[in-house]
C-alpha cells in the first residue's frame, strides 16, 4: 500500500505584543493639568501687559513707582542709617541749610535733619504703610463684602448697616479719633487707616457678588453639588475682583496721602522721622520766613518743597496706573 503524503501543520504565528503605554506619575500629571489650568490667566495676563505698555500714562506711573521702589530698597546703600532706629533723620542742631551745602545734597530741615535721609528712607516707610494698610483692609473687606453678598437675609442687612456706620463718619476724623484714643506711633496710625478703609471694600465686592453670584456658571456648579463653600471661593471671588483691584492700585497712594496729613496735623509719627508729611509739617513752620546762611538770609522754600514733591509723585504713579488698569480690564478695551 502507497503511504499517505505527510501533511505538514503550519506554525501558528503568535500575536504580536502590544507594548502598554507608560503610565505617568502623579507629578507629572498635576504638572500638566496645572499647566492646562494656568493657560488661560497666564494669556490674560499678557495681554494686560501689553495694553499697560501701549498706555504712555500707565508707563508713566510704572516708571514712577519702580524708581520709588528701588530707592525703598536700596535705602541702607543709599542712605546709611546713623542711629539704632532707622528710621530717624540725622541732625546736627543747627539752623537749616540750602540744597548742596555742606554734604546735604537736599539740604537740612528743622534741628538740621538731612532731607535727603528723610527722602530715601520716607520711601521705604510710605510702601510699608500703604502696602501693610491697603492688602489689610482689602483682605477684611473681601470675607465681609462676599460673605454678606452671598448669604443675604438678615446677616447681610446687619453687616451692611455696621458699613453704613463707618461710612456715615469722614475718614480723616474716624483716624484722628483713633489715633487721640491710642499713642501716637507708627502702629496704631496703621491700625486707625486700616478700620477706615476695609468698609469701602466690602460695599464694592457686595455688589459684585450680587451680580456674580446669578450668573450662569454659578446656577451650573449648584446643580452638579459643588459645597457653596467652594462656589463662593472659586468661583464668585475670583470673578469678582476686576474693580477691586483698580480700587487696591488707586488706594496704595491714597493711604499714603491721608497718613502724611495725620502726621502734618499733629497725629502722626513722632518727630524727627523719616516720614514725608512730618517734614512737610515741620517745613511749614519756616515757610513764610527767612534763615541766615553765610551771612545772607533765604526763605527755606526747599523744607517743605522736596518732601512735597516726593508725596505727588508717589500718589500720582500709583493714580495714574490704577486709571489705565481701569481701561485695560473693561471687557470692552479688551476686545
Amino acid at each position: 500500500m502507497a503511504k499517505e503524503p505527510k501533511v505538514r501543520k503550519e506554525a501558528t504565528p503568535k500575536p504580536a505584543k502590544v507594548k502598554k503605554p507608560k503610565k505617568e506619575s502623579s507629578s507629572t500629571g498635576a504638572m500638566a493639568t496645572m499647566r492646562k489650568t494656568m493657560r488661560p490667566r497666564i494669556n490674560s495676563f499678557r495681554t494686560s501687559m501689553k495694553l499697560i505698555l501701549k498706555n504712555p500714562l500707565a508707563v508713566t506711573g510704572l516708571l514712577i513707582l519702580i524708581s520709588i521702589l528701588a530707592i525703598a530698597l536700596m535705602a541702607p546703600v543709599l542712605a546709611p542709617p546713623v542711629y539704632q532706629d532707622e528710621y530717624q533723620m540725622p541732625k546736627d542742631y543747627e539752623p537749616p541749610k540750602p540744597p548742596g551745602a555742606e554734604g546735604h545734597p537736599f539740604g537740612t530741615g528743622k534741628w538740621g535733619s538731612d532731607i535727603y535721609y528723610g527722602v530715601v528712607w520716607g520711601a521705604r516707610l510710605s510702601i510699608l504703610v500703604a502696602v501693610y494698610v491697603v492688602f489689610c483692609a482689602a483682605i477684611i473687606g473681601i470675607l465681609v463684602g462676599a460673605l454678606s453678598g452671598y448669604v443675604g437675609g438678615w446677616f447681610d442687612e446687619i453687616v451692611m448697616r455696621i458699613t453704613d456706620i463707618f461710612l456715615s463718619i469722614p475718614g480723616l476724623i474716624l483716624s484722628m479719633a483713633i489715633v487721640a484714643v491710642l499713642s501716637r506711633n507708627l502702629e496704631n496710625i496703621m491700625l486707625s487707616l486700616i478700620i477706615v478703609w476695609w468698609p469701602p471694600y466690602a460695599r464694592l465686592v457686595r455688589g459684585q457678588v450680587l451680580s456674580v453670584k446669578e450668573s450662569t456658571y454659578v446656577e451650573a456648579a449648584r446643580a452638579v453639588g459643588v459645597k457653596k463653600s467652594r462656589i463662593l471661593f472659586r468661583h464668585i471671588i475670583p470673578n469678582s475682583m476686576a474693580p477691586m483691584i483698580v480700587s487696591i492700585t488707586i488706594d496704595l497712594g491714597a493711604v499714603v496721602l491721608v497718613a502724611a496729613a495725620l502726621s502734618y496735623i499733629g497725629f502722626g509719627v513722632p518727630p524727627g522721622t523719616a516720614e514725608w508729611g512730618k517734614m512737610v509739617s515741620d517745613g511749614q513752620e519756616y515757610f513764610m520766613s527767612t534763615v541766615e546762611y553765610n551771612g545772607e538770609l533765604i526763605n527755606p522754600w526747599w523744607m517743605v518743597t522736596i518732601p512735597g514733591l516726593a508725596i505727588l509723585l508717589f500718589v500720582m504713579g500709583f493714580a495714574l496706573l490704577g486709571d489705565a488698569l481701569r481701561d485695560i480690564m473693561d471687557p470692552r478695551a479688551r476686545r
